[in-house]
Formats: C-alpha cells, structure tokens, sequence
C-alpha cells in the first residue's frame, strides 16, 4: 500500500497494490499492519455500506466524544467525489476541506480520523461506498454543517443543486459558522 498524506494533517490516501492477471485482480483492501505504521491505530468496530444513484449527497457529518469516529472510506462499485472537513477547533486548518475522486476503478481509500467532518457525492448510479468505522453509530452524538456552506467552499462538481438527492436532515443542518464543534 501507498500512503500519502495530505495538506489535512491526519488524512490520508490509501492506494492499495493491484495484481492484475487475465482472470482480473486481486489486493489487499485492509491491513491492519501496514495502517498502524502510518499512524491509524484505533480498532475498527463497525463496517457500514451504502448503495446510491448518481447524485445522492450524504454529508457533512461526524460524531461527537466519546463516540466520533475515524472512517475508513472506499467505494467497491462506481464513483464518489469525497470530502473531509477539520473541525478541529485548535488546528491551524481548521474550516479547510480535503476533497478526492475515489471509485471502484482506482480502488484509493481515504482515513477521515475524528474530528473532520465527512460526506461524500455519488458521480454514477448503481454506487456501493463502504467504510470502517472506529466507533459505534449513535444518534445522540450526530453532528454537521450543511453541504452547500458558503464559508466551506467546497466545489461538488457539475452535478446541479436542483438534482441532488439529499435526506431531509442533510437540508437543515446549520452552516459552519454557526456550527459548535466539539473537537
């Protein structure tokens, strides 16, 4: 595995080594060896999956102590354009985004540790994102900042806001100003 790190400290790309052959390929998608040399080190207690149209924007979100979650984050069918938000209130890139296409053709992960926000936009139909999570799902402890914020500045892509499917939570969350982050 190749790990790179990014202009977020603490959030990486995973590209895993693919052996291809005639028959198709094969590689490793989690090694837990491997991860804790490159800092990640909490243990993964929940594996969660989702299956999206093109279109479909979940995020952004994250889970305050003592449940927030490091995600490891990777799509096995289709396409995503994927972001984590520091929301790390003593980081100096605190507000800045990271953003990354990962697919099931480039088979790049991304560790999103607590503290970030996290949401992703479905780029095809038929799309299957998974991610392993070091904490368990608890309702009570769910934050985020709505995924258009002005301040955030994040560019989606082409895909226009009229044709995005989004939950009815994912409408009414508050922008990142107003947003009390409990990292």
């Amino acid at each position: 595995m190749q790990i790179t790190k990014t202009p977020l400290k603490g959030v990486l790309v995973i590209e895993p080594k693919i052996w291809k052959d005639p028959r198709g390929y094969f590689y490793e998608s989690f090694n837990s060896q491997i991860l804790a040399e490159a800092g990640i080190t909490a243990p993964f207690v929940q594996d969660n999956q989702s299956f999206s149209q093109k279109g479909t924007l979940r995020g952004l979100h994250a889970q305050k102590q003592p449940f927030a979650q490091g995600k490891l984050v990777r799509v096995i069918q289709g396409r995503v354009f994927d972001v984590a938000v520091d929301a790390r209130r003593q980081s100096p890139t605190y507000g800045q985004h990271f953003g990354i296409e990962l697919s099931g053709d480039n088979h790049k992960q991304l560790w999103v540790p607590p503290g970030f926000l996290h949401g992703f936009l479905t780029l095809e139909d038929d799309t299957i994102f998974t991610y392993k999570v070091t904490q368990f799902y608890n309702k009570e402890s769910e934050v985020g900042v709505i995924w258009n914020d002005p301040q955030l500045g994040i560019n989606w892509g082409s895909i226009p806001a009229a044709e995005l499917l989004l939950s009815e939570k994912d409408t009414v969350l508050p922008g990142f100003s107003e947003f009390d982050s409990p990292f």
